[in-house]
């Protein structure tokens, strides 16, 4: 006789340290997901009482009474349905990754992470000890196996539980996003599947977290690794699998599938998510930014008007004499059609002071980019005050590329709480541009098509300074990316010099980039928690 297991994939968007908040958000899930959804089985995501990544807060003395505090509540609480929730946990001087099952008042079963990322954005050895034992328990008649996340990507938990009769595996995750991450997830668990001989059901959480962005994706994946639920990315949700299953298959019952959105979408969305969470979960009023002209900062504009609300954002151009009347139409008109509160205000008089207060320190030197960067300092100082007097967060606008030579004017173009392309090379601006365009034009057409121009002195080109974008954008993702070292990088059909150069600047500006603002990675190697270089070393850039 074949019975049906309803599990509710539950993709939240929580915020880390918030204990409580994140206990009220799970208690509401469980109980719409038990009395309108009619489930048995609700799944969280990894750690979701205290959100991912904690960080240093496991190390808080008040973690364990506040994680205590919280498993009390949801026995108490949560009645009539099983809940399987993510929390740490400490015990005899260890600290654990932990997902839990509550039912019936009380906590039937837990299980410990076996497998701790410590590589890329991952740091979890840090913190937690791995744990050694599957946990398997019977819900409703059916042998029901957990994991957390990187367990899936390894062989051994699902083997083992597979030797302890499980029929079914449910995965927590807190799986960050990068480029064509979801093709790689289910490509893995179309190998733990098969490996297991049973189906899987996956939960991620979605939101942005400081640089990270959760881009959720949660699927349940039959044994023979066809998708029969997929959730849609970046929104938040309850999706309901049901699991048929009699004594002699467990099956799930086919849903819908979200599409995979195209790369340009999946980065655009990644962007505004990481915007909207870091501004809505740091409290800011709003943002705004420096519009130049350029297509850096109108992507940025886009972008902050997609995840905000044009009522939120304000975008500032601060001409010169060298800024073109193209840059002054240009930004006019995008701000006009994002229907965004605009000023424009001149930086020549300050630039003026400064120049002549320096004068006597300057004289007989030549001119060189320190006049330049007084500008974008100017410029800096600016946005700051109007930060500082309204409340709104400044975004900055540098791009991957930028940020990876030191192309930017620290405590100038540099200044601000949040990069919103830090990890965008400049030619995939380019693409997103023209994806964001497609929904409906914003960008002006020339800021697309004009060359690219820091405008500070004139007739300036940004490559009379760095090589042709596609060029050096490809030799950054060797050496960035992939750790590939110069001499690889010139086999692989790069000129000497060239490569040489590119890879000298990126070793040179470490120091600017520790400085730099924080951004949402949408790479497997962003300029962040995944890159960790000594400012100073004797490292050859040749080598």
């Amino acid at each position: 006789m074949s019975a049906n297991l309803r599990v509710v994939m539950a993709q939240l968007n929580l915020r880390v340290g918030d204990i409580r908040g994140n206990l009220e958000r799970i208690v509401e899930s469980a109980i719409t997901a038990r009395d309108e959804l009619q489930a048995r089985v609700i799944l969280l995501p990894e750690l979701s009482l205290c959100g991912y990544p904690p960080e240093d807060l496991l190390l808080r003395s008040s973690m364990q009474a506040r994680i205590d505090w919280a498993l009390q509540q949801l026995c108490e609480r949560v009645q009539g349905i099983y809940l399987v929730v993510g929390y740490p946990w400490q015990e005899d001087g260890h600290c654990y990754n932990r997902a839990a099952v509550i039912a019936d008042a009380s906590l039937l079963a837990h299980y410990s992470k076996q497998h701790l990322p410590n590589y890329k954005v991952f740091d979890e050895k840090r913190y937690f000890t791995e744990g050694d034992s599957p946990c398997v328990l019977d819900v409703d008649g059916l042998p029901v196996a957990l994991s957390i996340c990187e367990d899936i990507w390894q062989t051994s938990p699902m083997a083992q539980a597979r030797a302890a009769g499980a029929r079914l595996m449910l995965n927590l995750n807190a799986s960050p996003f990068h480029m064509d991450k979801q093709t790689e997830r289910e490509d893995v668990l179309r190998e733990r599947c098969s490996e297991g001989s049973m189906p899987v059901i996956y939960v991620n959480q979605v939101g942005g977290q400081d640089e990270l962005v959760f881009d959720g994706g949660s699927v349940a994946m039959q044994a023979d690794g066809v998708v029969a639920l997929r959730a849609p990315a970046y929104v938040e949700g309850l999706y309901p699998v049901d699991v048929l299953y009699d004594d002699h298959q467990v099956q799930l019952r086919q849903g819908s599938l979200a599409p995979l959105p195209e790369l340009e979408a999946s980065v655009y969305q990644a962007l505004v998510v990481g915007v909207r969470d870091y501004i809505g979960k740091t409290g800011f009023k709003g943002v705004l930014l420096g519009l130049s002209g350029g297509i850096d900062s109108a992507l940025t504009l886009a972008i902050a008007v997609d995840a905000l609300g044009p009522d939120r954002v304000e975008a500032v151009m601060m001409p010169y004499h060298y800024t073109s009347s193209m840059s002054l139409e240009d930004a006019e008109a995008q701000a006009r059609t994002q229907r965004v509160t605009y000023r424009v205000l001149p930086i020549a008089p300050m630039v003026e002071a400064f120049m002549q207060t320096l004068e006597p320190v300057f004289a007989g030197l030549p001119r060189d980019t320190t006049e330049e960067n007084l500008q974008s300092r100017c410029r800096g100082v600016m946005l700051m005050a109007l930060s500082n007097k309204t409340g709104a967060l400044v975004l900055t606008t540098g791009n991957k590329s930028e940020v990876a030579v030191g192309y930017a004017t620290l405590y100038g173009d540099m200044a601000g709480g949040f990069d919103v392309l830090k990890d965008v090379p400049k030619t995939l601006v380019f693409r997103l541009a023209e994806y964001r365009n497609r929904l409906g034009p914003v960008i002006p057409q020339r800021v697309i098509d004009r060359p690219p121009s820091a405008e500070l002195a004139p007739d300036q080109k940004d490559e009379d300074s760095l090589p042709a974008y596609p060029e050096l954008d490809e030799i950054l993702r060797l050496y960035v990316e992939h750790d590939l070292s110069a001499s690889a990088i010139v086999a692989a059909g790069f000129d000497q010099d060239v490569v040489h150069r590119v890879v000298k600047l990126v070793d040179r500006n470490e120091y600017k980039r520790r400085q730099a603002a924080v951004g949402p990675r949408i790479t497997q190697r962003g300029f962040g928690r995944d890159r960790r270089y000594p400012i100073t070393s004797g490292w050859a850039a040749e080598d």
